[in-house]
């Protein structure tokens, strides 16, 4: 049996971010893990403008290529990692907009988060973000990482520095993950545009 598919999303997409040094640990956790096939999208990559289909997303009925695209992208995908600052209370205007994008493709799919910020780690952007993935019918699992203090994470070459307790708190995730996530997998094949 074929690895289920983990897909980080990383969702800040602000020139000065640090999201990308924390989202290529995340990867290089969920790798050495060995639990995943890990795939990696960046939304300031994806670059998706603000929700421009024609007809609701659960219909599936997409007429623009950057939706086809990421529809695809995500129904691939079995689990997922949210890699998200907080602003301003709240989570990124870019992952709103890459999750309203879709509906189906979100389905039945265990769902975590690595938060980061200042003295409050981003919980209160997860804790805004698992009411928006529940109505998604992801399914959030308990555990989770929250950086407090992230700037004093990132050396001088821009390279997320880990330690004991992150890394333990990562693979902890990634082992719920995949426990609640493997048995979700048969309810996914119904998920997609195509239906």
């Amino acid at each position: 049996m074929s690895q289920p598919v983990l897909q980080i999303i990383v969702a800040s997409t602000r020139p000065s971010r640090v999201g990308a040094a924390v989202g290529a640990w995340v990867a290089e956790a969920a790798r050495a893990h060995g639990g995943f096939e890990v795939d990696v999208v960046d939304l300031a990559e994806i670059d998706l403008p603000i929700f421009d289909e024609p007809h609701h997303p659960m219909t599936g009925t997409y007429v623009h290529e950057h939706t086809l695209r990421w529809s695809a992208r995500v129904r691939h995908a079995n689990a997922f990692v949210l890699v998200t600052p907080e602003y301003n209370n709240g989570y990124p205007a870019a992952l709103k907009n890459a999750l309203d994008y879709l509906s189906r493709e979100w389905w039945y799919k265990a769902v975590s988060f690595v938060s980061y910020g200042g003295v409050s780690a981003g919980l209160r952007a997860v804790q805004q973000l698992k009411q928006v993935v529940g109505t998604l019918r992801m399914v959030p699992v308990a555990d989770a990482v929250s950086i407090p203090f992230v700037a004093r994470h990132i050396a001088e070459d821009g390279t997320f520095r880990t330690g004991e307790l992150l890394d333990a708190s990562a693979k902890r995730m990634f082992d719920e993950l995949r426990l609640v996530g493997t048995p979700l997998i048969p309810l996914q094949s119904g998920g997609g545009a195509a239906l």
